[in-house]
């Protein structure tokens, strides 16, 4: 295959629009309401440091060459796939890596928007005073309420699937360019302003101390099994969203660098948003520590809600929430609607309609799994808890291990080559020996005990 500079869909215009469209890849509500509290349970600061040396050795690693197969590729993770297994002379059943990344991205986002209407919906519920003086029952039974009501989370789910559509219809530069300049450089000032404000109002020093102080005898094993787990996921890897945006990578961007400078952005959001969002909640008495939807939609509205300009500063949170969770799932539509313009010659819009109705269906099981279908379960789930098992403990964790052994083992080197190109020769062979040794077995110990903890 020829080298090729930018593919049918174009090309991000800078190498910074690509690291701040994979930051918005990688910053989702897992950076808000899983990281912090796992960090906080699990030794602080130990933890945190166990967690940045697995970004380092796992998720780097492995998210490198997603984009390096990408940017090979230059066309959907799908055929990008297909493509490199001929070039390099593979069995063709290494090109179902492509199908599985791209079906696993469709169905987290068919759960994904559900959940980020929540966050939407609590825009409204916080800037209209109603949450005001709530206590933890109050705010429970708000929530409560909302899960109960499938018209408006169907609601709320049309709408989130909408603003994506709108995004992705645009292309790689009208649209996902220009939405990951204006939308990424808002959150990080929603976020750096929200930081300001829960040091001078809310219990700052307690919410360090949860996160950072240095708890060897709380760091067991599992937690650093729960660092790799955190490290492997929070950078959106083997849903195929990294590899359609890599292959809008300008050619001469070096990857290594890129990688680690997004990286570097997603660590810094989860870390601070920990400190925001537990200097808030240690800044209100009887409100324990937590992790989740109980977190996110119960303990800080009590919160907000008791703090004087409170409310204002709730709805602006959760205008961040929205966004972390806009730009995460315009990058799970991407790869289908890149594969169908490609194979089908269909045009972006049709292309958005057809994979965006597709997740609206699939998205409707997860809305009835928490009220009409909640009494229905399938191997002991719900609809979405079998999702979110699917996906996230077998799903994912098996396409990261499969990348790491195809780039490790199996590409042909003359496209390792002509893709590193730049790299100092010593980066190279560490990053390759960490991607054939290091990752396969961390990312392995992950889908183990991820089916361990779930069966056992």
């Amino acid at each position: 295959m020829a080298l090729q500079q930018k593919g049918m869909h174009g090309a991000w215009v800078s190498r910074w629009t690509f690291i701040m469209a994979a930051t918005g890849s990688a910053v989702g509500l897992g950076n808000m309401w899983k990281f912090p509290y796992v960090a906080g349970s699990n030794g602080g600061g130990a933890f945190v440091l166990v967690y940045l040396a697995c970004i380092l050795l796992i998720g780097v690693p492995v998210m490198m060459a997603e984009v390096m197969l990408g940017r090979h590729g230059r066309k959907s993770p799908i055929n990008a796939m297909r493509d490199i297994v001929a070039e390099s002379g593979a069995d063709p059943r290494w090109s179902y890596l492509g199908w599985l990344s791209v079906l696993a991205g469709i169905l987290i986002l068919s759960f994904y928007a559900v959940i980020a209407g929540w966050a939407l919906s609590y825009i409204i519920e916080m800037g209209s005073g109603e949450l005001r003086g709530v206590d933890g029952d109050a705010a429970a039974a708000a929530f409560s309420q909302l899960l109960n009501d499938p018209g408006r989370l169907i609601l709320w789910q049309t709408i989130f699937l909408t603003l994506c559509v709108a995004v992705v219809m645009g292309g790689v530069k009208k649209g996902l360019g220009i939405a990951v300049e204006t939308l990424m450089p808002i959150l990080f000032v929603i976020l750096l302003g929200l930081l300001v404000f829960s040091y001078f109002k809310g219990n700052f020093s307690a919410a360090a101390n949860f996160l950072f102080q240095f708890n060897l005898d709380q760091l067991t094993w599992r937690s650093v099994l729960a660092a790799m787990g955190q490290a492997f996921f929070t950078l959106s890897i083997g849903m195929g969203a990294i590899m359609a945006y890599g292959a809008y990578m300008p050619q001469k961007a070096n990857i290594g660098q890129t990688i680690l400078v997004v990286a570097f952005f997603d660590s810094a959001v989860a870390i601070i948003s920990g400190l925001v969002i537990f200097s808030i909640v240690f800044a209100t008495q009887g409100i324990e520590p937590s992790a989740g939807p109980g977190l996110m939609f119960i303990s800080l509205p009590v919160a907000f809600g008791s703090m004087p300009g409170g409310l204002l500063i709730g709805a602006i949170f959760f205008i961040l929430v929205s966004i972390a969770a806009w730009s995460s799932a315009i990058s799970l539509l991407e790869p289908c609607v890149a594969w169908l313009v490609e194979t089908k010659n269909i045009n972006r819009f049709k292309a958005n309609i057809i994979f965006a109705v597709i997740a609206w269906v699939l998205g409707l099981g997860t809305v009835f799994s928490f009220n009409i279908w909640s009494g229905y379960q399938l191997f002991g789930l719900t609809f979405f808890d079998f999702l979110d098992f699917l996906t996230a403990n077998i799903m994912l964790p098996l396409t990261g291990l499969l990348l790491a052994v195809f780039v490790g083992f199996v590409v042909n080197s003359k496209i390792i080559e002509s893709e590193m190109l730049g790299t100092h020769p010593r980066v190279q062979l560490l990053w390759q020996h960490t991607l054939r040794y290091v990752a396969p077995i961390s990312i392995g110990l992950i889908f183990i005990m991820g089916l361990y903890e779930k069966f056992s």
